[in-house]
């Protein structure tokens, strides 16, 4: 963030903000966080807790209300925070345009989990799809995908995003990413705004609850982070949607979020180490997982031993079928005897 943009949104706890064409008054709290264009504050209003950001960028400011009012267009949709007001406050020497939104209150999503354990990320992701799937829909991608960006409240549980500022109109250049979680840092896609620009950070928080303090790129590439995956327990169910999602063949939210639910479906986890990847379209992202060829051994094994068991249930059948023919016959035929006798 630029120091002088820091030193001009800075406050001290305290300090009231009263909106120049609203004269709302925000009594300030504590510094919540900063990024690029701002600081954010918890501030007090009408004995209520709001979150507020300020900045000297109005350009900036219009654009993440813009955004958040296309979340709340969204039905159905618990994504971004509420919008609550918008309008400057004058200070000595400089206008300092800012926002009040809705105040998300609970754990990110990497605590969580250490709250509650590794069963419940397949949960809360399958949450995140559903509402990226109706972000994607009305035309706009998240961006700046990542757990610190994620707050889960309850009970119930339920996943929030917070911080739209990188929120971006899908066809657009992504205006702010972190580069673990961008595609572009790991050379398996454009920064272009796009469904599969978020699916990929999706993948990349699913890699990062197994790695909280993340690691560092050495060659790039599908491989590298591929072999992080299959050397995680906790992963290991989860190996082709990471995969599927960190190399583009997830076409939309709901396709990813229905691979997951088969995943979570009884029984489905007999059918996980035969699962073929489906092909890769980048030219980077040639490093296939193959079965082993113990594992395609095991499989043509497999289907030898149905073949069988199906022609001995198939002759097994037929003797049934004869030897009830032959009870019958024996029935009708002492039937036939006792009424002549």
């Amino acid at each position: 963030m630029n120091p002088s943009l820091k030193n001009l949104c800075k406050v001290i706890p305290g300090t009231i903000i009263e909106g120049k064409w609203h004269h709302n008054r925000y009594t300030i709290i504590k510094e919540l966080g900063f990024g690029a264009n701002g600081i954010v504050y918890l501030a007090r209003y009408n004995n209520k807790q709001v979150a507020l950001k300020m900045s000297d960028n109005g350009m900036s400011i219009t654009s993440e209300v813009n955004v958040l009012k296309s979340f709340a267009k969204v039905q159905g949709s618990a994504l971004g925070p509420s919008l609550l007001d918008v309008d400057d406050w004058e200070r000595p020497g400089k206008k300092v345009s800012f926002y009040a939104m809705e105040f998300i209150k609970g754990p990110d999503f990497l605590a969580f989990l250490q709250q509650k354990g590794p069963d419940w990320t397949g949960v809360m992701i399958l949450q995140l799809l559903a509402d990226l799937q109706l972000l994607h829909e009305n035309g706009w991608v998240f961006g700046d995908l990542k757990p610190e960006n994620l707050i889960v409240t309850g009970p119930p549980a339920r996943i929030r995003c917070i911080d739209v500022g990188g929120t971006t109109m899908q066809g657009r250049s992504i205006k702010e990413f972190t580069e673990f979680f961008d595609r572009g840092y790991w050379g398996l896609g454009s920064r272009k705004a796009e469904p599969g620009y978020d699916l990929f950070a999706v993948g990349m928080i699913m890699v990062n609850t197994a790695y909280p303090k993340r690691f560092t790129k050495k060659s790039g590439g599908i491989g590298e982070i591929m072999d992080k995956v299959k050397h995680s327990r906790e992963l290991k169910n989860y190996e082709k949607v990471i995969y599927n999602a960190l190399t583009g063949n997830y076409q939309s939210a709901m396709e990813m979020r229905s691979d997951l639910l088969q995943v979570h479906q009884p029984g489905s986890a007999s059918k996980k180490s035969t699962v073929q990847y489906k092909a890769v379209p980048q030219k980077q992202a040639q490093q296939h997982i193959h079965p082993s060829p113990s594992r395609a051994k095991s499989s043509s094994a497999g289907r030898q031993t149905r073949k069988g068991y199906n022609k001995k249930k198939k002759k097994s059948s037929t003797l049934e079928t004869f030897t009830i023919i032959l009870i019958i016959s024996l029935l009708y035929f002492f039937y036939i005897y006792s009424q002549i006798t």
